[in-house]
């Protein structure tokens, strides 16, 4: 059973997670994270509130995540702003 965990050793850099999931940002702009913590509730009502306000499309969110506390989910939008 501990084969199965057995680590890959390699000498080059392990790319971050964040890295994985954001596109390389277009000129000129600059990656914005949005992160909605709560219950399942009450992050669905936000990501649509925020839809019906004009300010994201509900399919923008990621998909509701389990954290660490039950009966607490995540969502992340991100949004490229013009950098200033």
């Amino acid at each position: 059973m501990a084969q199965e965990f057995v680590s890959v050793s390699t000498d080059a850099p392990l790319p971050s997670v964040a890295s994985q999931m954001q596109p390389p940002a277009p000129p000129n702009r600059e990656c914005l994270k949005h992160i909605l913590i709560g219950s399942p509730q009450v992050v669905r009502s936000t990501i649509h509130n925020l839809h019906v306000r004009g300010y994201a499309e509900v399919t923008a969110w990621s998909p509701l995540q389990p954290t660490t506390n039950p009966g607490e989910v995540m969502s992340v939008l991100l949004r490229y702003v013009v950098r200033e």
